[in-house]
C-alpha cells in the first residue's frame, strides 16, 4: 500500500466519524442519556486522532499524484488549504470533547455546557468536512468537479466530430 492509498483509506474516518458523533450526541442530548453522550465524546476524540493521520499522509499522497496526467496543482492546493482548516477545527472539537469528558467524570456542572459546545463545534466541522472531502475528491475525480458538465459537453463534441 503506497502513501496515496493509505491516505484514501484513512481520510474518510474523521469525516464519517464526526457525522456519526454528531448524530449520537444529538440522540444522547434528546434522551438525556449520559452513556450515549459519552460515547459521542469518544467518537469525536477518535475522529480527531484519525484526522491527524489523514493530514500527515496527505503530503505522501500529493507526491504520488501530482505528476499524473490531468492532476491540477490548483486543486491540490485548494484541498491542502481545506485540510488545514479541517484539522484545526477537528483538533479543537476533539480537545473540547476530551475536556467535557473530564469535567463530566469529575461531576462538574460546566460539563453540560461542554456537551452543547461540542454539538455546535461538530456541526461546524461537518460543514468543513464536506468541503475538504469534496476538494480532495475533485483532484482525481473529474466527474465531481464543477466544470464536469463543460468537460462532458466538450467530450460529446469531440465524439460528434468523428
Amino acid at each position: 500500500m503506497n502513501d496515496a492509498h493509505f491516505h484514501l483509506v484513512v481520510n474518510h474516518l474523521p469525516i464519517v466519524g464526526i457525522l456519526i458523533g454528531f448524530l449520537v450526541l444529538l440522540v444522547g442530548l434528546i434522551m438525556n442519556k449520559l452513556q450515549v453522550k459519552n460515547t459521542a465524546l469518544g467518537i469525536f476524540i477518535f475522529s480527531a486522532l484519525t484526522a491527524i493521520v489523514a493530514f500527515l499522509t496527505g503530503e505522501g499522497a500529493e507526491e504520488i499524484v501530482e505528476n499524473l496526467p490531468g492532476i491540477s496543482e490548483t486543486l491540490i492546493h485548494k484541498h491542502e488549504e481545506q485540510a488545514e482548516l479541517f484539522l484545526t477545527m477537528v483538533l479543537i472539537l476533539g480537545g473540547v470533547a476530551l475536556l467535557t469528558f473530564i469535567f463530566q467524570l469529575k461531576k462538574m456542572a460546566v460539563a453540560k455546557y461542554g456537551f452543547v459546545l461540542v454539538l455546535v463545534l461538530s456541526a461546524v466541522s461537518i460543514f468543513i468536512s464536506k468541503n475538504v472531502g469534496t476538494s480532495g475528491g475533485e483532484i482525481t475525480h473529474i466527474e465531481i468537479r464543477s466544470d464536469a458538465n463543460v468537460i462532458q459537453l466538450k467530450s460529446n463534441d469531440d465524439h460528434n466530430d468523428d
